[in-house]
């Protein structure tokens, strides 16, 4: 069950309404429910105790330090792509033994970084950066645990910008090179070879991918054992879709997920990671904003909102889909009688700062609280400072409890960023 509810017509936040949040804050701002954050990850958890996998949640999802340390006490682990990433998470509380650090482009000082906090494994995409990490290791006298990420060229069925499965995506080794660079990695110094990793996308609605993926792992990791290679550890990534669009969506059941790694994967006897990120951290999150004004052209209707593709961007990257809802509900009677069709923009000057095109709305007024919903993954973590506009607020909310968990950047933090050089 949601934790963002109408309560006598108005959106709460767990125990908390929104609007009195808003009237209190300037906004835009985001906004979280912690117990939302605890649901999911016990969700997702009970749903995969079947196969005894350990999380590691995608902190790219969202890295801010009150969720990792929400995430931390219950038990997860963490999927890392940066040092900035692996030090959040290290300061939050989630052990090294329980950090995995994927991605293509890894440098020295993140991969010694890695290797001095003795984190679980590295997830290796190429054969120069497992030569790279084998040469600090030796540099450093520490070994590496490393699993070598597959790319398995399946088609996930998902948007082609986080699509990262096919054999065009520059992600992993290619599937019919893998025993080539399992017998390199093993020939290396500083290089254990405990694991292997695959992850075929983002938002994946469907399990067939899924299931095509698990086998040519299972056959995989079978052909390498009988190569001498001691594979223990199978980590299948991340990718499960969340609903965006109830009318168009309907997100994988995890317990038949469950069922797959258990029918294709368990019978291996490795330990097997999972690194969910959206899935954990979607519908927690919500962008608050206020229409700034209503704009009616001959065609057209736009509300202009003070969010902006700046403060959430994956609109304008991927042209997607969240539900926008009003804060505050009109009478049920009229509501039904008076509604409108809209374009929902902000105010940055590009055309592409759109969130929505011909939706429809109960009919909304200049200075109308609305809420974009399902903005907990790929939110905060993806926005910019274009058209100086300062990084908005994030505020978290326990039952009746209400904590800033980022202040907003002011104009003067933002601009006395810049530095003057001497002869200006």
């Amino acid at each position: 069950m949601s934790q963002f509810n109408y309560i006598d017509n108005t959106l709460h936040a767990e125990s908390l309404s929104v609007l009195d949040i808003a009237n209190k804050m300037n906004t835009p701002f985001y906004l979280y429910s912690a117990t939302e954050i605890e649901t999911n990850y016990q969700a997702f958890s009970q749903g995969l105790s079947k196969v005894n996998a350990q999380i590691c949640y995608a902190v790219k999802a969202n890295s801010n330090q009150a969720i990792l340390k929400t995430l931390a006490l219950l038990g997860s682990g963490a999927d890392v792509v940066s040092a900035g990433e692996l030090k959040r998470v290290l300061a939050a509380g989630i052990p090294a033994s329980k950090i995995v650090f994927s991605g293509v482009g890894k440098t020295a000082q993140e991969i010694s970084a890695a290797l001095k906090a003795g984190i679980l494994q590295f997830n290796v995409e190429s054969k120069p950066e497992l030569k790279h990490i084998s040469e600090i290791c030796l540099t450093l006298n520490l070994t590496a645990n490393i699993a070598i990420r597959i790319n398995p060229d399946i088609e996930a069925n998902t948007h082609e910008k986080i699509s990262t499965g096919k054999a065009e995506n520059k992600f992993g080794i290619e599937y019919t090179n893998a025993k080539e660079i399992y017998a390199f990695a093993a020939s290396l110094s500083g290089i254990n070879v405990q694991g292997i990793d695959v992850h075929i996308g983002s938002q994946i609605t469907s399990l067939t991918p899924f299931k095509a993926t698990f086998i040519k792992i299972a056959k995989l990791v079978t052909e390498l054992t009988n190569e001498g290679h001691s594979i223990k550890v199978i980590d299948v990534g991340g990718g499960l879709g969340v609903t965006y669009n109830p009318e168009t969506e309907k997100q994988c059941d995890l317990q038949q997920y469950a069922e797959l790694i258990h029918q294709y994967l368990s019978p291996l006897g490795c330990s097997i990671i999972v690194e969910p990120g959206r899935a954990l951290l979607a519908s927690a999150g919500l962008l608050v904003t206020r229409v700034n004004y209503v704009k009616t052209s001959p065609d057209k209707q736009f509300l202009i909102l003070d969010a902006a593709m700046n403060d959430f961007a994956r609109p304008s990257l991927y042209d997607a889909y969240h539900q926008i809802i009003p804060v505050v509900q009109k009478n049920v009677k009229q509501q039904s009688s008076s509604t409108s069709i809209y374009d929902i923009v902000g105010p940055v000057c590009e055309t592409g700062d759109t969130f929505a095109k011909a939706r429809e709305l109960p009919s909304i007024e200049q200075g109308e609280l609305l809420v974009i919903k399902d903005t907990g993954a790929y939110g905060s973590v993806m926005s910019s400072t274009y058209n100086t506009r300062p990084f908005i607020g994030e505020m978290m909310v326990k039952g009746k409890q209400l904590s800033t968990i980022r202040e907003p950047q002011t104009l003067a933090e933002l601009i006395n960023k810049d530095k003057l050089p001497n002869w200006l």
